[in-house]
């Protein structure tokens, strides 16, 4: 009998050596392994039970003898039952009989119905020392074949099983370096053939390329903060295009722009007869986006309503039209930007706390232009190029006129540059750009706006135009409840000016209470 059981066992551990060009799909390799475990020894029951990176939680990954749903009841805290046990200890248990053993929990109540004395050995999956997982089987072999020898020939199999695990770690973490070498690569290539690239190397900006880089090739959601016109548009369209969604699309919404009763059909779409007007289907912005990337800009004024909606995209990947209630499937990588503190407005009740975790996974600050000024002669340099071409003109700045330009704090940041730029192309009458053509177009803040600042809006004498443009803009966004595009339209200013202004006279708090009180 013991030759017999021998060469059973060689049988199977050579069947399982066999099947190690596999090991780069692990899941399939380990679902072999208990496969050929079954056949070779006639074992009724295993599973094999791996600590799950996303929850810290003991989950079966494979399994033989059980159905679906028992497998996903196997789920157990890293310190419970049997199998919490095994993982904590590092060291074997036997379970001569699963009715007389308090820790034996039956999670995934498999063997309910059997009324013969069931034996269970459970061995650790360790690597370098450390446990990653746990093997446990229903006893192998009769009572002719005492446990020590199950334990011991089992043991052999968990160490072949780390193995596996090893080499698909190896491999992945290489597959990784090779993604963020061939992303690197691609952005280098993009900035030699004038592709999409960020121009500037200042250390602010060193260390937005290196996160760009890190975070392209993976499916994080990455939300991307700081003031209007830092770049946050161009840096999402960066990291699409080096993902591996490139080829698919890159669906660009401004949730301030648009109205905020029409958002929803933006965003969801809308089936025919949905509401007045609707008088055709149309699928909405994230059935566009389906496969690639949708980019989300002025998120901090997505209404509370949709943050909902939003939630449960980014969570279960699910959706309904309006008017429809078909549950659609969407596979779209979401990239957020808001130039507002959704930490704060999270902690108001402005925004919803679990959308801002859930958007939060991979924060990119987008550093202001004051901040770089090292970029300053670069970019203008930059954009008048670009614009030279676009109109037919071959322009140069004088040494004056580039040392006004390093000197001014950019509060519109590099949208203002470029739109300045363009503007000085249009207007010089000869080649070379000169001081004076700028000075009128750079908002310094006069004499008069200086005075007020340091006397305070409560200084003595009649009020000032910035104190007046306060109190005007304050009005507007209490009479709409603080919605910011609601008050700017009565104002006849775009969102992103209003945006500027609440800004500009430190209003963030008060517009969060006002949404909060007219929810």
């Amino acid at each position: 009998m013991a030759s017999k059981t021998l060469n059973l066992q060689l049988s199977c551990l050579q069947a399982i050596s066999g099947i190690i060009d596999k090991a780069l799909d692990l899941e399939q390799s380990l679902q072999d392994i208990l496969r050929i475990l079954a056949e070779t020894l006639s074992m009724k029951r295993a599973t094999i039970t791996l600590v799950e990176r996303t929850t810290g939680k003991l989950v079966i990954s494979a399994s033989q003898g059980l159905t679906p749903e028992e497998k996903r009841r196997g789920v157990y805290g890293l310190n419970e039952g049997v199998t919490g046990l095994i993982f904590q200890t590092a060291k074997p248990y036997v379970v001569p009989d699963i009715r007389n053993e308090p820790l034996f929990l039956d999670k995934t109540q498999s063997r309910k119905i059997e009324r013969d004395r069931i034996s269970f050995i459970g061995v650790p999956i360790v690597l370098h020392g450390q446990p990653l997982g746990v093997l446990n089987v229903d006893r192998l072999f009769g009572d002719e074949v005492d446990f020590e020898e199950d334990e011991a020939f089992l043991t052999v199999v968990a160490t072949l099983i780390a193995q596996f695990m090893s080499l698909n770690q190896k491999y992945e973490a290489k597959v990784e370096v090779l993604k963020r070498e061939n992303v690197s690569l691609k952005y280098k290539l993009s900035q030699e053939s004038r592709g999409l690239y960020i121009v500037g190397k200042s250390l602010a900006m060193q260390d937005v390329q290196r996160q760009i880089e890190k975070v392209a090739p993976t499916r994080a959601t990455v939300l991307l903060l700081g003031e209007s016109g830092t770049g946050k548009t161009l840096i999402g369209r960066i990291i699409h295009d080096l993902s591996e969604r490139k080829d698919y699309p890159f669906i660009k919404v401004n949730c301030a722009s648009i109205p905020e009763n029409l958002l929803e059909s933006e965003l969801f779409g809308y089936e025919k007869g949905a509401f007045t007007g609707a008088d055709q289907t149309k699928p909405g912005r994230f059935e566009e986006a389906n496969k690639g990337t949708i980019f989300l800009d002025e998120i901090g004024e997505l209404p509370l309503g949709l943050q909902a909606k939003l939630l449960r995209v980014l969570q279960d990947k699910e959706f309904e039209r309006l008017g429809s209630n078909k549950t659609r499937q969407v596979d779209v990588r979401i990239l957020a930007a808001t130039n507002k503190d959704l930490a704060t407005l999270a902690e108001t009740g402005a925004f919803r706390p679990d959308l801002y975790y859930r958007l939060n996974v991979f924060p990119l600050q987008t550093p202001p232009l004051r901040e770089r000024k090292e970029d300053i002669q670069s970019l203008i340099i930059h954009f008048l190029s670009k614009v030279s071409k676009e109109y037919g003109r071959k322009l140069t700045f004088s040494t004056e006129a580039l040392a006004v330009l390093k000197e001014y704090d950019w509060p519109g940041n590099v949208r203002e540059m470029e739109n300045l730029v363009e503007r000085l192309v249009i207007l010089a009458e000869n080649e070379r750009i000169d001081a004076d053509l700028i000075r009128p177009y750079l908002t310094i803040p006069s004499r008069e706006d200086a005075y007020e600042s340091d006397r305070g809006e409560d200084g003595e004498g009649a009020p000032s135009l910035k104190s007046l443009e306060k109190s005007v803009v304050i009005d507007a966004l209490r009479r709409h409840g603080g919605i910011q595009h609601k008050a700017a339209r009565e104002l006849g200013i775009t969102p992103r000016q209003m945006g500027y202004r609440v800004k500009k006279f430190n209003l963030e708090s008060m517009v969060a209470v006002q949404r909060v009180k007219n929810r």
